[in-house]
């Protein structure tokens, strides 16, 4: 008989191995790569995740990462922007290729290139890149000047998606801006795609940082398929469990499964945060099935608040007049003392973002 999970302890679970119970003495570039990465579409956002997660968080140290090209942004899980190290992009893009493929085909994009043979577009697209980093825009426009009567920003997006690049600084530097200029991925960090990447490994990895978990909660964390026959092959070296629900849950045989009591501070999470995206059943930190909100931007500025382990309120910051408003907008009613808890994790938070400024922290009815 299996053992059950109950959600409260996969709840607490998930944020031990997040590192989102206390805060953690490790090095970026080791939160990232445990973390097997962390969504960044909005550029700043992995600022404050890694600000949420570890212990004397330092801004430049990531900045430093992106400058020396020891980690990247670029498109690996579920075709999204992720912030992983050059390690790992090597070693994901080639497995998650097939994702990238399934997303265009389905994409509107892909009608803009009817009648043009993608083989022959993407050397051409990726050569361009070779050339200088250049964006979307400025890519659409030399491609359109090579293949005459087709759409440009259909032909750029192919390139975006199909091509492994990146994008690179000072796009995603902390205190800076730039445009979304690509480069391709293995010129940027000058070493080939891993011949030999491995799904195994990969599924391990989640479970470490993600887990305990089902199959279809690592599929929907990756983009990929056919993923239980992996997790069959794998199953000699995991544990298994059943959540409430009857369903099959694979694990790490000594990973962190806490108690269930164990107490969860509140915790400022940047939009597009994994750790609300990464499961099929979301239900151990969204007990409500609220959506989560992803709003666009730079990031930095907005977000969701975990309290108890739970998505239970959203952050905004509001700048003006040279102070800095936090406002917190819980959509549940908080006791008294989780108030006064977020409230003091927000204040150092806006210790972290706004600097040497007047702030306030605003909790709303």
């Amino acid at each position: 008989m299996q053992e059950i999970l109950t959600t409260r302890r996969l709840n607490r679970a998930l944020l031990a191995r997040q590192m989102l119970l206390r805060r953690r003495k490790l090095s970026v570039l080791e939160m990232i790569e445990h973390l097997v990465g962390m969504q960044a579409q909005a550029p700043n956002a992995p600022y404050v995740a890694l600000w949420s997660r570890l212990a004397d968080f330092d801004p430049g140290e990531l900045a430093t990462l992106l400058r020396e090209r020891r980690v990247v942004r670029g498109w690996f899980q579920r075709t999204t922007v992720h912030l992983v190290t050059a390690r790992d992009a090597l070693a994901l893009r080639p497995l998650t290729q097939a994702v990238a493929a399934r997303m265009f085909a389905g994409s509107p994009f892909s009608r803009g290139v009817a009648g043009l043979d993608v083989a022959q577009l993407l050397p051409v697209g990726r050569a361009l890149l070779e050339e200088a980093p250049r964006t979307r825009a400025e890519l659409g426009r030399l491609l359109a000047d090579r293949f005459p009567g087709h759409d440009g920003v259909s032909m750029a997006f192919a390139v975006n998606v199909l091509v492994p690049v990146v994008q690179v600084p000072p796009r995603g530097i902390w205190g800076a801006s730039g445009p979304a200029a690509l480069a391709p991925l293995e010129s940027w960090l000058g070493a080939p795609l891993d011949p030999k990447p491995s799904v195994d490994a990969l599924l391990l990895r989640y479970l470490g940082a993600f887990g305990p978990a089902t199959v279809k909660d690592a599929q929907m964390w990756s983009g990929l398929t056919r993923l239980r026959e992996v997790a069959d092959r794998l199953r000699p070296r995991l544990r298994t469990f059943r959540d409430e629900s009857g369903a099959e849950l694979f694990d790490l045989p000594d990973a962190p499964r806490p108690d269930p009591e164990t107490p969860a501070p509140p915790r400022f999470l940047p939009e597009y945060d994994n750790l609300l995206l990464s499961h099929a059943d979301r239900s151990r930190v969204i007990p409500d099935g609220r959506p989560v909100p992803l709003p666009p931007g730079n990031g930095g500025n907005v977000g969701t608040v975990l309290v108890d382990g739970s998505f239970r309120a959203t952050w905004a910051i509001r700048r003006g007049d040279g102070r800095a408003t936090l406002t917190v907008a819980p959509f549940v009613r908080l006791p008294r003392r989780d108030r006064a808890a977020v409230a003091e994790e927000g204040a150092r938070l806006l210790a972290f973002t706004d600097p040497g400024v007047p702030v306030e922290v605003r909790i709303e009815e």
